[in-house]
């Protein structure tokens, strides 16, 4: 399946078919977004782990109140808020938060409904593949190896045979390059930061 055809709206057979409890049609669902919400949850957590429960979590939730959402909007709506949610507990009880957990809870606790939304509405991750099939040779090959496979800085260091240094460099290039391209595009702020954090994570 193509990635436009991937993201065109459902239609109304498969959303009544929701709402009956068929669980084909959650299927439906669960792969058009798990996907993304686990990128989404492990750039606010940075525990690839964590993120796959709490997603997993979500489509539970989701499903219990299957009757109730009205269109495929919704239900997206419905799974990142629940998923944002959820990683704001997940970070609160954390005894020892890093840095970047303590500066990523306080953005999540101020609560920017409007940036939350923009977050829903955007296709983050398609353009994420597009822009990282852009970047330069290992820059590419080092920023998939940390953001698609969950890889640390030095495990890539011993399996590309380069140094930490060279590694570390290929990740600040790569970020400082999606970021322009993100800012050229005009993508939400909170997407650019929540992959930030999830690479210095790494």
């Amino acid at each position: 399946m193509s990635s436009s055809d991937k993201h065109k709206q459902p239609g109304s057979d498969v959303m009544e078919a929701f709402r009956k409890g068929d669980e084909t049609a959650l299927q439906y669902f669960f792969d058009l977004h798990y996907k993304s919400l686990c990128y989404f949850a492990a750039g606010l957590t940075g525990d690839d782990a964590e993120a796959e429960d709490i997603v997993a979590d979500c489509f539970v939730k989701l499903w219990e109140q299957h009757e109730r959402k009205e269109t495929a909007q919704t239900i997206k709506a419905f799974l990142y808020i629940s998923c944002r949610n959820a990683c704001l507990n997940h970070l609160k009880k954390l005894k020892r938060r890093t840095g970047w957990q303590e500066d990523y809870l306080q953005q999540l606790e101020n609560g920017n409904e409007k940036m939350l939304q923009q977050v829903v509405e955007s296709e983050f991750l398609d353009v994420l593949d597009k822009e990282v099939a852009g970047l330069p040779g290992q820059c590419a090959e080092v920023f998939k190896l940390i953001y698609y496979e969950g890889r640390k800085t030095d495990e890539i260091a011993e399996l590309l045979d380069i140094n930490v240094k060279t590694v570390r460099n290929h990740k600040a290039r790569a970020v400082e390059l999606l970021r322009t391209s993100f800012l050229k595009k005009g993508l939400p702020d909170v997407l650019m930061l929540a992959l930030t954090l999830y690479l210095k994570s790494k």
